[in-house]
């Protein structure tokens, strides 16, 4: 009964050698007979009798549930006796899985299944009695010893049955009752209780109330039935990855808990992981996952995969933060691998979003009370070619209501999945001790400076996808519509840019002739994003009507690789305007200058490491020369960035600094109501050609434009000069506008029919 159990089984079918005695050092054994169907306890007896050598004592034997026998017989027994767990392990070689109906039938446990015998290694009642005590169970007497030792048995046996079963069918028993008994938990309730003024027994109530509601109850049918509805979910897709990342995991995962921290794009971002996870060998993540979700038959099948349901909104709720807090940490001290989502939610927009810092503080605080000696973070990937929601999600950014997760939306969803979408690619980026990232970092900054290192692990390892490059040349020419000759010339800079900077990329050589190209904008056009017109002299293609936000989702996905280049081109345009005494303190205020611009849609670093990375783009554009030399390098450049990257941003964000000019000073801003009269406006000046990006009619970049004003005090009320500081926001955005529309003319020059080869 030690964390290094081992096991040693027997076949009831009298096919597999019956276990040896426990080697004790002892002559007195009590077993712990953990069954509660009679068949088994029969057999479990009959092996006791038939493996006692002739020497040894008559062992006692007292079944687990019943806690005052056994506690009686912990007494009772002379000595120092060893405690022996024994019981039956049900494993997966044995059983079919041939049909929906045989998983289900064992997810109920109904019908004969075959079971083999497991002991666990013992443990003698002194050790465990010491444990109990170092451990602090709150609960005292003789049956709090006795559920603690029956606690210990059954871990015991679960280990030893991981070592028949494999690491995936690692689940977490008994988790309420460990927690409940504990005396942290009963600490923390009455800190509660005095903060609040209630009862303790109101307060424990509560608390015990939220870890059910949350609580996974992870069971090895439930992620055996789980595994094959994730397979079935995604018959859409091919899934692409390295497995011998999967190794390097499974070597990590022995010493530490992961916490897989991946990018969210989509509903299947969990099932794509679980499933690869299951199927290299890994236990079972506990996925952290909206309430919203939990709804039959979805919550009660998920929360048996390891799905913990969680509530959006807790701000004003200690109990539930306490139980939240504590359930986590709970796993991280059992060693159990966790996963959610730094983001908060989807992604709407393709890109990756700020991180929300919530869980992962709980996460920092755990391990700064020593519940684990270090917790390795995993970064994850995860890019689809296509992907069926982004439409639902980009009429939302439109000002369309979310739809509600319910069982029809489930059977719509997994209705859609029918038809191919191409590929999901998954990368593991390069895993962070939390140990060590604490120590690197400022202490009042820990935790926002660990976790924007993770997104920017995630970034890291993203791979470009052929989607990615061709809705980014689309969408790079407006509204035209190119020849298939026409792309290739106008995808050609990009795919040497790519080269040059060695960015990852999903297929490399797809877009190097036409018939990869062509297999490319077919599967865009199957999916509504291109649309082409073959009924002239030959086929052109281009976006689809109202499919720019869509197109800009898949675009993004590659965008932050672009982002530097970008600024690098937009302060060369600055230096343009005029004659300057030092043009490089001068292109290096304007980059700082966009840097804070954009400091909520991009993830910058530092300021020296920025400097360097930007020195390197303008290396690029001048290949090697001084700043004067890669001026003159953006004019005859075949390659003009910024407009394609930046344009939607600055012109949704120039959109709402224009509104909140117009408006009073001494008002405070109704975010509802101003993304309404943003929307109608977008779409007007749209009309107009005030604005040239569909793309930046968006709800979501509004939201992030009007975070970016409130950052900057334009959004409250208390400042005399409020209304001049929102008028110097919208002429900040005219200019930088003004210059994208110069670097736009020079891209859409750059795409002229029969002027380039």
């Amino acid at each position: 009964m030690r964390d290094s159990d081992d096991a040693r089984t027997a076949g009831l079918d009298g096919r597999s050698a019956p276990p040896g005695w426990p080697a004790t050092g002892s002559g007195r054994l009590l077993f712990i007979v953990f069954s509660t169907r009679a068949r088994e306890r029969r057999a479990l007896k009959a092996w006791i009798e038939g493996a006692r050598p002739s020497d040894a004592h008559q062992p006692e034997a007292v079944q687990a549930g019943k806690s005052d026998r056994l506690a009686a017989a912990l007494e009772a027994v002379p000595g120092d006796p060893a405690v022996v767990p024994i019981g039956v392990a049900r494993l997966p070689e044995a059983t079919s899985w041939g049909s929906w109906r045989a998983l289900l039938r064992r997810l109920r446990r109904r019908g004969p299944e075959p079971y083999r015998i497991i002991v666990g290694k013992p443990a003698h009642v002194s050790e465990l009695r010491q444990r109990w005590l170092r451990d602090g169970w709150s609960e005292a007497g003789g049956r709090g010893f006795a559920n603690f030792v029956r606690r210990q048995g059954l871990l015991a046996l679960e280990r030893a049955e991981r070592e028949l079963a494999g690491s995936r069918y690692k689940v977490p028993s008994q988790v309420r009752e460990e927690i409940r008994r504990s005396k942290s938990f009963w600490t923390g309730i009455a800190s509660l209780s005095e903060a609040s003024g209630r009862r303790e027994s109101e307060v424990a109530e509560e608390a015990l109330r939220y870890l059910d509601e949350m609580m996974a109850r992870l069971s090895r049918p439930g992620v055996d039935v789980f595994a094959r509805f994730q397979r079935w979910l995604l018959r859409s897709y091919r899934v692409e990855l390295d497995p011998g990342q999967l190794d390097g995991l499974r070597e990590l995962n022995r010493s530490r808990p992961l916490v897989f921290l991946p990018s969210h794009r989509s509903y299947l971002d969990p099932v794509v992981l679980g499933l690869i996870l299951n199927e290299g060998g890994l236990p079972p993540n506990h996925r952290l996952g909206g309430i919203n979700l939990d709804f039959w038959p979805l919550g009660p099948l998920a929360r048996r995969a390891g799905v913990v349901f969680i509530r959006r909104s807790i701000r004003d709720n200690d109990v539930y933060k306490f139980v939240l807090r504590h359930y986590l940490g709970y796993l991280v001290e059992k060693r159990f691998s966790l996963e959610w989502y730094l983001e908060g939610g989807r992604s709407r927009t393709g890109k990756l979003r700020p991180p929300r810092f919530g869980l992962f503080a709980y996460l920092v605080e755990a391990f700064r009370r020593g519940r684990a000696h270090d917790i390795a973070l995993v970064p994850v990937s995860i890019v689809y070619d296509q992907l069926y929601e982004v439409a639902g999600m980009t009429r939302e950014a439109h000002g369309a209501a979310k739809q509600k997760e319910n069982v029809r939306f489930l059977i719509g969803y997994a209705r859609a999945q029918g038809r191919r979408f191409g590929a999901i690619h998954v990368r593991f980026g390069q895993p962070l001790s939390l140990r060590d990232a604490l120590r690197a970092a400022d202490s009042k900054l820990a935790v926002e400076k660990v976790a924007l290192e993770v997104c920017n692990r995630i970034n890291a390892v993203t791979p470009i996808t052929p989607n990615s490059l061709v809705t980014m040349a689309l969408l790079g020419v407006a509204d035209r519509a190119l020849t298939l000759s026409e792309i290739m010339d106008t995808l050609q800079p990009l795919l040497d840019y790519v080269k040059v900077r060695r960015l990852p990329v999903t297929e490399p050589a797809l877009l190097e002739d036409e018939a990869g190209l062509l297999r490319t904008l077919k599967g865009l056009e199957g999916g509504g994003v291109v649309k082409a017109f073959a009924e002239g002299l030959e086929p052109v293609y281009a976006i689809g009507p109202d499919q720019h936000l869509v197109a800009a989702f898949y675009r993004n996905g590659a965008i932050h690789f672009f982002v530097n280049r970008a600024v690098g081109e937009l302060a060369l345009a600055r230096l343009t305007e005029g004659e300057s005494s030092d043009p490089l303190a001068e292109a290096w205020e304007e980059a700082l200058r966009l840097r804070d611009l954009l400091k909520f849609e991009f993830f910058f670093p530092r300021r020296a490491e920025y400097a360097e990375q930007l020195r390197d783009e303008l290396e690029i554009l001048s290949s090697g020369g001084t700043i004067a030399d890669a001026q003159s390098a953006l004019a005859g450049s075949r390659l003009h960035m910024a407009y394609t990257v930046l344009g939607s941003f600055v012109e949704a964000y120039w959109v709402v600094a224009d509104r909140l000019a117009a408006r009073e000073s001494d008002g405070l801003v109704d975010e509802s109501a101003f993304m309404i009269e943003c929307l109608a406006t977008g779409r007007q000046y749209l009309t107009q050609r005030r604005i040239q990006s569909p793309e930046s009619v968006s709800k979501e970049l509004f939201g992030t434009a009007l975070q970016l004003a409130a950052n900057r005090g334009l959004t409250a009320t208390g400042s005399d000069d409020v209304a001049e500081r929102r008028r110097s926001f919208a002429a900040e955005l005219s200019t930088t506008r003004r210059r994208l529309e110069r670097i736009r003319e020079l891209a859409l020059g750059d795409q002229k029919p029969g002027e380039r080869s």
